[in-house]
């Protein structure tokens, strides 16, 4: 009897695609290694898997949903479109399970919450930790995963569930996200009492760059926030030495090592007992507006939100002082 006599019997496309599918883990992990990789070979070796049977399980995986998800060239590997759809849910479906593994190891220890909080270096540093010490102490039975981050990526990690709240700073496209306004800080130029650029009150960031730079440490969110204006004006920053931290970075000033952008907030408390001056950067960018963001206040748990109001409010109290 022939197919046209059967009109209830799928071509094999149409029955690949009536099929449920079924995503390995380790094939979700794979393809995660080898985008970012660009290499089919360091991802399989990423996997602890030999190129071979990286390649069959790619192979067998395209075979399975029907499309194409990398290009093969004699450079390595590179993601179709379909492959760049594939990855960014493979990666939020492997943070997902990442934060339910540890989760549920810290509920097995009595813990009943635990919340996730990428933050720009400035909020970290100067505005987190009072909030949090009252926080914590209020909630004896969470956990806080508290992470430095440059806003661009918190603003992806929010998007994709790797974090449950980020507070990130700057012109960063929130469009997904649910927001609320945080803090108010500027950065500044900071140099060593009586430096020569002390008569002034003001100055641009470009006519900062002939002199050394005392700067943060090279994962800091400062340090990579700067990195990307140096590079859309062309120039760079003649990094004399860096630093872990504000008060270490304005003591390094002070000696003379060189001068330093530094948030306001920060180098204004160290000035007061540091011998360093401020001037302000005219430049449009050293304003920055922060921003608490998440996926969905109505998603997030009691904790979580009482966490944002906490700090919502500690900002409030801040302007009125």
């Amino acid at each position: 009897m022939s197919h046209a006599q059967h009109p209830h019997r799928l071509s094999p496309a149409a029955y690949t695609a009536s099929m449920p599918m079924h995503f390995d883990i380790f094939d979700l992990r794979l393809l995660a290694n080898i985008a970012e990789t660009d290499s089919m070979t360091k991802g399989a070796d990423a996997s602890c898997i030999s190129l071979p049977a990286a390649s069959n399980r790619i192979k067998n995986l395209e075979e399975r949903i029907g499309v194409k998800l990398f290009s093969r060239t004699s450079q390595g590997v590179t993601l179709t479109p379909p492959g760049q759809a594939f990855v960014h849910h493979a990666r939020i479906v492997l943070g997902q399970i990442e934060h339910l593994r540890s989760d549920m190891q810290e509920y097995s220890k009595g813990i009943k919450g635990h919340m996730r909080v990428f933050a720009n270096t400035t909020a970290l540093g100067e505005f987190l930790p009072p909030v949090l010490r009252s926080y914590l102490i209020r909630h004896p039975d969470v956990n806080i995963d508290l992470r430095e981050r440059l806003s661009h990526s918190i603003v992806r990690a929010v998007s994709e569930g790797l974090t449950d709240i980020g507070i990130v700073a700057g012109m960063v496209r929130t469009e997904n996200l649910q927001t609320v306004p945080y803090r108010r800080d500027r950065l500044v130029l900071v140099v060593p009492r009586g430096h020569e650029l002390s008569p002034l009150t003001e100055i641009n960031f470009t006519d900062t760059l002939k002199y050394d730079h005392v700067g943060l440490h090279e994962s800091s969110a400062i340090h990579g926030f700067l990195r990307q204006i140096c590079d859309q004006y062309h120039r760079h920053i003649k990094q004399r030495i860096q630093v872990g931290n504000f008060e270490t970075a304005c003591r390094m000033i002070e000696a003379g090592v060189g001068i330093g952008i530094l948030p306001e907030s920060a180098a204004s408390r160290h000035a007061q007992t540091t011998a360093i001056e401020l001037i302000q950067l005219t430049d449009p960018w050293a304003i920055r507006q922060m921003l608490i963001c998440v996926r969905s206040f109505d998603a997030l748990p009691g904790y979580a939100n009482e966490l944002v109001d906490l700090l919502v409010e500690d900002a409030r109290l801040a302007e009125t002082r």
